[in-house]
Order: C-alpha cells, then structure tokens, then sequence
C-alpha cells in the first residue's frame, strides 16, 4: 500500500492540514497519509530538514514525502519533484533537498510546471497532491516537469574546523519537544577529530568535558536516589541520529526548563569544541 508523509509548518489550528489530507485521500485510492510534523516553525528551512532527513529512511521505498514548509511559489522558490534514496520528495527548491542530500546523490530532479493548468491559491493543497498522485499512478517526473541538474544550496550549515584542527565550530539546528538541543555536529566528523586529544565543549559560559553514549550513562545508579545529583545534570551525547545533543537530565521545559532556555540556546546559536593534549 503506498505511503505518502507530510511535514508541513501548518501547525494544527487551522484547517490546512485536515484539507491536504482529504485532498489527497480524494486524489489517490488506497493510499496512507502519515504526519511526520506539522510543528515546524514557520518557514524554518534548517529544523524542517533536521526532521526529514531523520524520519524517511524509516518508510518503505517508494514512499511519497510532501513538505510544505516555505512552499509558496515565487520566481526564486520554484516547486520540485526528486527521486532521492528509493523515495520521492515534492517541496520548494529552498534548500531542504540540497542538505537532506549532503551525503546521498539524487537520481533524479524536476521543476515542477503544471502550475498554469490549475487553478491554485494553495500550492499544497493544489499542486503537491497532484504531483503525488502522478506519482503513484506509475507517471513519470519527466510529465510533470523539466529535468534540472542542480539545487538550491544552502552552505553555512556546515560545521567548520580550524587550520590547526584544534578547533570545531557548530551550530545549533533544531531544539526538540524536551528543550534538548541538537547541532550539526555528526559523531562520524567528530571521531576523527580527536585523535585522543581531549576535548572542552564550550555554549555560553557552561562546559562540557565528555559525552556519553546514553542520558542514563551520566547517572550514578549506584548511588542512593538523593545523592546522585541527577536534578539539573548538563548532559552531551551523540543522539539516536549521530547528532552531538547537549541536555538536561529529565528536564521540563514548561516547568524548570530545558537545555535551550537553561543554557541561553537558540536555533544557528554557535557551539564550540576545543581539542587541546594532554
């Protein structure tokens, strides 16, 4: 049965997401609609593809992943069909394909031009769901839009390391339900880095001297519950993605708080590691 997902910054209020899914039901038989997010801040590239690239290796090959995150049609935001790792994306050329692609070539990428045969105000609603139902009815991109080789580039993303390498510079890029905060830095580009060096990672005036395989790994279970010192523990792990993630130890961001209010942290904010020997 074929999948389609949606992640959109919609939210949850109004009727937008409600009418992309009765559209698409409408548009396509037997099909599944899956929300991945409709959370998303508005127009917030960078958290939107932070929560993609995360979530659709686990659908089936063949699936369909809408995103309607800044997707409103303009000369320099043009509508685009990619056939990525076994699975198709229907966007805005903005940027988000072009970081989900980092690592991954795509095997195919089209400019979507039947906008002029429909009658739109809703390019989510209007053209994305035709696009997936092209799609699952076994039509090929080509029919829908022209082949284009390259994507809008977003590149300051990236995490940079000094001339000496003794010095990583990062940025955060999404702040999770819990106020943890993620960055750009992947375990697979810190390992080598250290080359046994130790290492201090510096966010406002708090340090991190180590990071742990898991939350729990920072927590002394051999201690009696009220002598661990686990309230308000600052916490680095490389997350369930390979994300270097810095947290508080079971914190409530709408109680106490969390990483990214405690520790003054908000999206693009820098992280700093430094590697010094012993």
């Amino acid at each position: 049965m074929p999948i389609i997902t949606l992640t959109t910054d919609f939210g949850l209020k109004d009727h937008s997401v409600a009418a992309v899914k009765g559209a698409l039901y409408s548009e396509i038989e037997d099909t599944v609609v899956i929300d991945i997010s409709h959370q998303i801040s508005p127009f917030n590239i960078i958290e939107a593809t932070y929560i993609i690239k995360n979530a659709y290796h686990n659908f089936p090959e063949g699936s369909i992943h809408i995103i309607g995150v800044d997707a409103e049609l303009t000369p320099e935001n043009k509508h685009i069909a990619v056939y990525l790792d076994n699975h198709y994306f229907i966007c805005a050329n903005n940027g988000i394909v072009s970081l989900i692609t980092s690592e991954i070539k795509p095997d195919k990428i089209v400019e979507i031009n039947i906008h002029k045969t429909l009658d739109t105000s809703f390019t989510v609603l209007d053209i994305f769901v035709k696009v997936a139902g092209h799609i699952l009815r076994g039509g090929k991109l080509e029919i829908i839009g022209k082949p284009i080789e390259t994507l809008k580039q977003i590149k300051y993303i990236e995490p940079q390391i000094n001339a000496l390498e003794n010095q990583l510079i990062g940025h955060v890029v999404y702040i999770d339900n819990f106020g943890n905060v993620i960055t750009n830095i992947k375990k697979t580009f810190f390992e080598p880095l250290v080359k046994g060096r130790k290492f201090v990672i510096s966010v406002r005036h708090v340090e991190f001297k180590e990071i742990y395989e898991t939350y729990s790994d920072a927590i002394n279970f051999d201690l009696p519950p009220q002598k661990r010192g686990d309230s308000g523990k600052k916490i680095a792990i490389f997350n369930a993605s390979g994300y270097l993630e810095l947290a508080i130890y079971k914190s409530n961001p709408h109680r106490t708080g969390g990483a990214s209010s405690l520790l003054g942290l908000d999206m693009m904010d820098t992280i700093t590691i430094n590697f010094y020997d012993d």
